[in-house]
């Protein structure tokens, strides 16, 4: 980034006030400079004065000097050339302080009142000693030429360095202008940079979480199902072997499908829909599509826009065939929704459902779908377990993330869920879904 302004100063490396060390040597040389002219110019202001000449070529070599606080001082310097104008000195200084003024910060009425004041100074001298000039005959043209000549001198020694000066001053405001510009403009790139930054985190965070979200949809359901089969098939292998068979098949079938439906996924994050890693990264979209895909056929191997209200019938069933005694009572007119609310409402009494399976095995559930004008509310809610013991014979792990991702689900579409113990001892998962999704 450039510096400019208090920050230039503030980097400058120069002595007192000056902002660099070449400042400072200028500086230091236009005053030695003026100090040897006006103490030559100051020995026949001496003797016209009636004063000794060293006293004349001191003042004029002080008054020379006060050139080194131009920066400093602008003013004093201008004052200070104007009131040696008279004596026929320090008209180095007065050039010199006329541009450092007019190139200065300071507001333009003063610098047009001292500028008129140093004019009209050089004026006055100028038409005072060409006038005695003309009268001593030491100058060849009459006097119709002085008001001229002191008019052309007056103007020359003082508007140039104005003009010059105003010119300089506005040239230098109109780059740190443009510089704080370019600063401001690279300030504001960095901040979208990190807001673009921030975004594409906020971004990643939240395809992560669908993954995780779609990914736990696919595989809890279905394989916490074979767990309860393989408890249930562990219990009965010896007292029922026909039954023992078909909970051996009902586990194999679901361990297939889980299988296949992971594979997919995986195949996904491992290729990118068939592109090599090493040759084009995987976009996190593209594995959350995949994964939502998948889920999508959790239930309906069949295809088609994922699992529906029409599916919960054989979900229930799922349930059923595990040994859980569930059943389910529907309020209002059944009617289509848009595909995310019915896939929503699914997951929901799917989840809740495989919650029940984990947490409270052999317990009786109510699943309850209602149908409203501008809304569609579900609660799944299951009794107590039977005996206590029964909600840990098929030691189901939990993520604790299965309430999260509902909830997650229903907020994404406007609507509200809770979920909570009942006062019977057991729990309760209810949502409300806006219709319009």
């Amino acid at each position: 980034m450039t510096t400019t302004g208090e920050e230039g100063t503030a980097a400058g490396t120069g002595p007192w006030w000056w902002v660099r060390w070449r400042g400072a040597w200028l500086d230091g040389g236009l005053a030695l400079v003026s100090a040897v002219e006006c103490a030559f110019e100051g020995i026949p202001f001496a003797r016209d004065a009636g004063l000794p000449e060293p006293a004349g070529i001191v003042f004029g070599a002080l008054a020379g000097s006060v050139l080194l606080f131009r920066r400093r001082w602008p003013i004093a310097v201008v004052l200070v050339s104007i009131a040696i104008t008279p004596a026929a000195m320090g008209f180095l200084m007065g050039i010199v302080a006329l541009y450092t003024l007019a190139a200065s910060e300071l507001p333009r009425r003063i610098i047009g009142a001292l500028a008129s004041m140093s004019m009209v100074g050089v004026l006055i001298v100028a038409y005072v000693r060409a006038h005695q000039g003309v009268v001593r005959g030491d100058v060849a043209f009459g006097e119709w030429a002085v008001p001229f000549l002191s008019l052309t001198t007056s103007l020359g020694l003082t508007a140039p360095p104005i003009l010059l000066g105003l010119y300089v001053g506005a040239r230098r405001r109109l780059m740190e202008s443009l510089r704080e510009r370019a600063d401001s403009l690279e300030r504001e790139l960095q901040l979208l940079a990190e807001r673009a930054e921030e975004r594409a985190e906020w971004a990643r965070n939240e395809e992560r979480t669908r993954i995780a979200r779609e990914m736990h949809d696919v595989v809890a359901h279905r394989v916490s199902l074979m767990v309860v089969h393989a408890a249930a098939l562990q219990a009965i292998a010896r007292k029922d072997p026909e039954k023992a068979v078909r909970n051996a098949a009902l586990v194999g079938d679901m361990g297939r499908q889980a299988l296949t439906e992971l594979r997919e996924m995986l195949g996904v994050l491992r290729t990118g829909d068939g592109l090599s890693p090493r040759t084009q990264p995987v976009p996190l979209a593209a594995v959350g599509a995949a994964a939502a895909a998948a889920a999508s056929r959790a239930v309906d191997d069949e295809g088609g826009d994922g699992p529906c209200l029409a599916d919960l019938d054989e979900l229930l069933g799922q349930s059923a065939a595990a040994g859980m005694a569930v059943d389910l009572s529907v309020d209002g007119d059944s009617r289509a929704y848009a595909p995310e609310v019915e896939q929503t409402a699914y997951r929901v009494v799917q989840e809740a459902l495989t919650n029940v399976h984990k947490h409270a095995a052999g317990a009786k559930t109510h699943v309850r779908l209602a149908h409203r004008s501008a809304e569609i509310a579900m609660q799944v809610e299951n009794e107590p377990p039977p005996i206590l013991e029964a909600a840990s014979d098929a030691r189901l792990p939990s993520g604790g993330n299965g309430l999260v991702g509902m909830k997650e689900r229903v907020a994404a579409l406007g609507g509200v869920f809770v979920s909570g113990p009942t006062d019977a001892g057991g729990f309760r998962v209810s949502a409300v879904i806006p219709a319009e999704g």
